[in-house]
Protein backbone atom coordinates (compact mmCIF):
# COMPACT_ATOMS: atom_id res chain seq x y z
CA UNK A 1 0.00 0.00 0.00
CA UNK A 2 2.01 3.08 -1.16
CA UNK A 3 0.47 5.75 0.53
CA UNK A 4 2.85 9.28 -0.38
CA UNK A 5 6.65 10.23 0.57
CA UNK A 6 7.44 12.05 3.71
CA UNK A 7 11.17 12.38 4.44
CA UNK A 8 13.06 12.37 7.77
CA UNK A 9 16.25 13.79 9.65
CA UNK A 10 17.73 13.44 13.06
CA UNK A 11 17.33 17.74 14.19
CA UNK A 12 20.34 18.94 16.42
CA UNK A 13 18.03 19.70 19.60
CA UNK A 14 15.88 16.64 19.64
CA UNK A 15 17.67 13.66 17.61
CA UNK A 16 14.89 12.52 16.80
CA UNK A 17 13.89 11.08 13.51
CA UNK A 18 12.45 14.24 11.66
CA UNK A 19 12.73 15.48 7.34
CA UNK A 20 15.03 14.47 5.25
CA UNK A 21 17.37 11.59 6.97
CA UNK A 22 15.34 8.74 4.99
CA UNK A 23 12.28 8.88 2.90
CA UNK A 24 9.16 7.18 4.19
CA UNK A 25 6.69 5.80 1.79
CA UNK A 26 4.60 3.78 4.12
CA UNK A 27 1.89 4.75 6.62
CA UNK A 28 3.43 4.18 9.81
CA UNK A 29 0.51 1.86 10.76
CA UNK A 30 -0.56 1.27 14.83
CA UNK A 31 1.11 1.38 17.55
CA UNK A 32 2.66 -2.26 18.23
CA UNK A 33 1.78 -3.81 21.84
CA UNK A 34 3.32 -2.49 25.16
CA UNK A 35 3.72 -6.05 25.84
CA UNK A 36 6.24 -6.94 23.73
CA UNK A 37 7.99 -3.57 23.07
CA UNK A 38 9.50 -1.17 24.89
CA UNK A 39 8.69 2.70 24.28
CA UNK A 40 6.96 3.89 21.25
CA UNK A 41 7.00 1.61 18.45
CA UNK A 42 4.71 1.83 14.92
CA UNK A 43 4.04 -1.32 12.74
CA UNK A 44 2.12 -1.11 9.27
CA UNK A 45 2.12 -4.44 7.80
CA UNK A 46 2.74 -4.43 3.89
CA UNK A 47 2.41 -8.21 3.59
CA UNK A 48 0.25 -10.71 5.34
CA UNK A 49 1.24 -14.18 5.18
CA UNK A 50 -1.06 -16.44 3.31
CA UNK A 51 -1.18 -20.08 1.94
CA UNK A 52 1.02 -19.15 -0.85
CA UNK A 53 3.17 -16.40 0.61
CA UNK A 54 4.35 -17.08 4.03
CA UNK A 55 6.42 -14.48 3.98
CA UNK A 56 5.01 -11.39 6.17
CA UNK A 57 6.36 -7.87 5.67
CA UNK A 58 6.70 -5.18 8.06
CA UNK A 59 7.23 -1.53 7.95
CA UNK A 60 8.32 -0.59 11.83
CA UNK A 61 9.14 2.79 13.07
CA UNK A 62 10.89 3.20 16.35
CA UNK A 63 11.21 6.19 18.42
CA UNK A 64 14.25 7.20 20.70
CA UNK A 65 14.86 4.37 23.03
CA UNK A 66 12.08 1.95 21.84
CA UNK A 67 13.05 -1.57 21.06
CA UNK A 68 11.38 -4.56 20.79
CA UNK A 69 11.49 -7.69 23.72
CA UNK A 70 13.81 -10.51 23.04
CA UNK A 71 12.39 -12.98 20.76
CA UNK A 72 13.49 -15.60 17.76
CA UNK A 73 11.82 -16.95 14.85
CA UNK A 74 11.33 -20.43 13.55
CA UNK A 75 11.92 -19.56 10.25
CA UNK A 76 15.12 -16.61 11.19
CA UNK A 77 14.22 -12.83 10.21
CA UNK A 78 15.70 -10.16 7.61
CA UNK A 79 15.98 -6.52 8.88
CA UNK A 80 16.35 -3.63 6.14
CA UNK A 81 17.48 -0.95 7.91
CA UNK A 82 15.78 2.42 5.62
CA UNK A 83 16.99 5.47 8.29
CA UNK A 84 17.56 6.58 11.61
CA UNK A 85 20.23 4.91 14.02
CA UNK A 86 19.01 1.32 15.05
CA UNK A 87 20.47 -1.54 17.14
CA UNK A 88 20.41 -4.84 16.68
CA UNK A 89 21.70 -7.76 18.94
CA UNK A 90 21.83 -11.60 19.68
CA UNK A 91 21.82 -12.97 22.39
CA UNK A 92 25.45 -13.54 23.65
CA UNK A 93 26.62 -11.30 21.19
CA UNK A 94 27.76 -7.64 21.10
CA UNK A 95 24.73 -4.77 19.98
CA UNK A 96 25.50 -4.27 16.27
CA UNK A 97 24.73 -0.31 14.66
CA UNK A 98 22.62 -0.49 11.89
CA UNK A 99 22.48 2.59 9.39
CA UNK A 100 20.89 3.10 6.07
CA UNK A 101 21.08 0.73 3.90
CA UNK A 102 22.52 -2.19 6.52
CA UNK A 103 20.71 -5.53 6.31
CA UNK A 104 20.92 -8.39 8.67
CA UNK A 105 20.32 -11.85 8.63
CA UNK A 106 18.70 -13.20 12.00
CA UNK A 107 19.07 -16.95 12.16
CA UNK A 108 16.05 -19.00 12.75
CA UNK A 109 15.61 -19.91 16.84
CA UNK A 110 17.89 -17.49 17.80
CA UNK A 111 16.94 -14.84 20.50
CA UNK A 112 17.29 -11.66 19.68
CA UNK A 113 16.21 -7.97 19.85
CA UNK A 114 16.16 -4.88 17.68
CA UNK A 115 15.16 -1.01 18.66
CA UNK A 116 16.27 2.57 18.03
CA UNK A 117 19.45 4.12 19.31
CA UNK A 118 18.99 6.25 22.51
CA UNK A 119 18.56 9.38 20.84
CA UNK A 120 17.75 8.59 17.51
CA UNK A 121 14.68 7.06 15.49
CA UNK A 122 15.02 3.85 13.66
CA UNK A 123 12.81 2.71 10.76
CA UNK A 124 13.15 -0.78 9.33
CA UNK A 125 11.41 -3.29 7.26
CA UNK A 126 11.64 -6.59 8.83
CA UNK A 127 10.61 -9.83 6.38
CA UNK A 128 10.06 -13.12 8.61
CA UNK A 129 10.41 -15.79 6.29
CA UNK A 130 8.70 -19.83 6.44
CA UNK A 131 5.82 -18.41 9.06
CA UNK A 132 4.41 -22.04 8.37
CA UNK A 133 6.88 -22.98 11.05
CA UNK A 134 5.93 -20.08 13.67
CA UNK A 135 5.61 -16.74 12.78
CA UNK A 136 7.77 -15.58 16.83
CA UNK A 137 8.39 -16.46 20.02
CA UNK A 138 8.07 -13.93 22.32
CA UNK A 139 10.31 -13.47 25.35
CA UNK A 140 11.39 -11.30 28.06
CA UNK A 141 12.12 -7.39 28.13
CA UNK A 142 15.48 -5.73 26.82
CA UNK A 143 16.54 -4.95 30.84
CA UNK A 144 18.31 -1.04 30.17
CA UNK A 145 21.68 -2.30 31.47
CA UNK A 146 21.14 -4.64 28.39
CA UNK A 147 20.08 -2.02 25.76
CA UNK A 148 23.54 0.52 27.46
CA UNK A 149 25.36 -3.12 26.10
CA UNK A 150 26.79 -3.53 29.71
CA UNK A 151 27.56 -7.08 30.61
CA UNK A 152 25.32 -8.17 34.04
Amino acid sequence: MLLGTACFKASAQSQSISATDTCVIFSRGQRAPAHTFTGVVWVQQLIEPDSAFTIPVGYVTFEPGARSYWHSHAGGQVLLALGGIGYYQERGKPIQILRKGDAVKCPPNVPHWHGASPNTGFVQVAITPNTATGRVTWLQPVSDQEYRGQKP
